[in-house]
């Protein structure tokens, strides 16, 4: 399985939750703290390390506050 992480522009979010209920992995949550602009922004709970980098967080964002990394998966090599 891949791994990835997400960068979030936190003062841009508006913290609508889609990507919270779109998120397969369930590793975005919203922030206790308020942004700039008054809204409780989503934010990556990544203690277990579940993020694969999928992107439907980027996709169904309306404020395009993601940006996607992934790091696919390296064959393993014969011994």
């Amino acid at each position: 399985m891949a791994t990835g992480t997400v960068i979030i522009q936190r003062d841009h979010c508006k913290g609508c939750e889609l990507c919270v209920h779109a998120c397969p992995q369930h590793v975005l949550v919203l922030a206790d703290q308020y942004n700039a602009r008054g809204y409780r922004p989503v934010m990556l709970d990544e203690s277990q390390g579940h993020c694969t980098g999928c992107g439907i967080c980027a996709l169904v964002c309306p404020d395009v506050v993601f940006t996607v990394y992934r790091q696919p998966v390296r064959p393993r090599r014969a011994a």
